[in-house]
């Protein structure tokens, strides 16, 4: 059972802002804090707060307030959002197909970390980045890349991850076996909506064939409900073993890019850890808030159109905190320091 199945659904039509250039600006954070967060990953999982039930809120303020917002008459905006220590969703558009972008690099990091989990691939095992080589957009059905320094796979799902290196992501495609290797880790996960079919420096490289507001492109794209469903199943440890979690969630929690996206109007309570993708005519950026009151939302917010990149990020970050908002008035409060706490989301194709 998917998340629109599983948790029912508001759609609306929707429009969004425009786009804005990730900021890549380095974060401070506390060595005491981080090394709490890193505690908690590694030991808390399995012991979580589980909802009882899951509530759809269709018609709710909250789901009106993001209908409101993702909506106009310029472009698509796809959001899906979810409560993992209740249940509780929202989604808007979260059924139709988005551009992954830089999005899909957590794929690709959970399929190389299986493969670690299987002992195929160590973390401390080092591997060339793959630079690409100049060609004419559309010249080949490859975009050309060469060989540059090589490093270790763990520094490369940092890098690709916390930076939105594409010559680290490629190089960790490649290892895995391209994107066909990934579709099949994202298929065994039990998420169909997802599609990873080019490496990124191919797409880059033909990056602006179609306009992603008025066209959809079902290449190297989802939809937000399939994300919210993957970032779910990661968060949960459903998809990946505990120190995999580890690694994926510290990289979303050092994240550089997307300043001015889901964690700009965030307050200094919570803790967000995200990805973020850009691409022509699109902006996206997905993944977890952590409340002080114990809750996590994972978070999934897709815009295209509307012309500027920074009016595509100032969309993104109103959206992310109105959800951080509606959830906070709409939902009972929970008990403070448990911002670890999850539910079992969906069946993901594992339970």
């Amino acid at each position: 059972m998917g998340f629109r199945t599983a948790f029912g659904i508001i759609a609306a039509t929707l429009v969004l802002a425009m786009p804005a250039r990730p900021v890549a600006q380095e974060h401070t954070h506390d060595d005491l804090l981080e090394a709490q967060f890193d505690s908690a990953l590694g030991t808390q999982l399995g012991t979580e707060r589980r909802a009882q039930a899951y509530r759809p809120v269709e018609g709710s303020p909250l789901a009106r307030r993001v209908a409101e917002l993702a909506g106009g008459a310029r472009g698509r905006i796809g959001v899906a959002a979810v409560d993992l220590a209740t249940g509780e969703a929202v989604s808007v558009l979260g059924d139709q197909r988005f551009p992954l972008a830089s999005t899909s690099k957590i794929a690709v990091a959970a399929t190389f970390l299986e493969g670690v989990e299987q002992g195929r691939w160590r973390l401390d095992q080092r591997f060339p980045l793959l630079l690409p080589k100049a060609s004419k957009a559309f010249s080949t059905s490859v975009a050309p890349v060469y060989e540059g320094q090589s490093v270790t796979a763990a520094s490369l799902i940092e890098q690709m991850i916390s930076r939105s290196s594409n010559p680290a992501t490629d190089a960790l495609l490649r290892v895995v076996g391209g994107p066909r290797a990934v579709n099949a880790w994202v298929r065994r996960a039990g998420i169909r909506e997802f599609s990873i079919d080019r490496d990124i420096a191919t797409l880059v490289r033909d990056d602006g064939e179609f306009n992603p507001a008025l066209h959809i492109d079902t290449r190297d794209s989802a939809t937000p409900d399939a994300m919210v469903q993957l970032l779910a199943g990661i968060y949960q440890g459903k998809y990946v073993a505990p120190e995999s979690r580890r690694v994926i969630l510290g990289a979303m929690s050092r994240t550089v890019t997307g300043k001015r996206r889901i964690r700009a109007h965030i307050p200094a309570g919570a803790r967000v850890l995200h990805k973020t993708g850009t691409l022509s005519g699109t902006a996206s950026d997905i993944g977890f808030i952590e409340t002080p009151d114990g809750h996590t939302l994972a978070i999934a917010i897709y815009v295209t159109g509307h012309g500027t990149k920074p009016a595509r990020d100032a969309k993104i970050a109103a959206i992310a905190r109105a959800l951080y908002d509606g959830y906070g008035a709409m939902l009972p409060q929970q008990a403070p320091g448990r911002a670890y706490a999850s539910a079992t989301y969906g069946n993901g194709g594992t339970d």
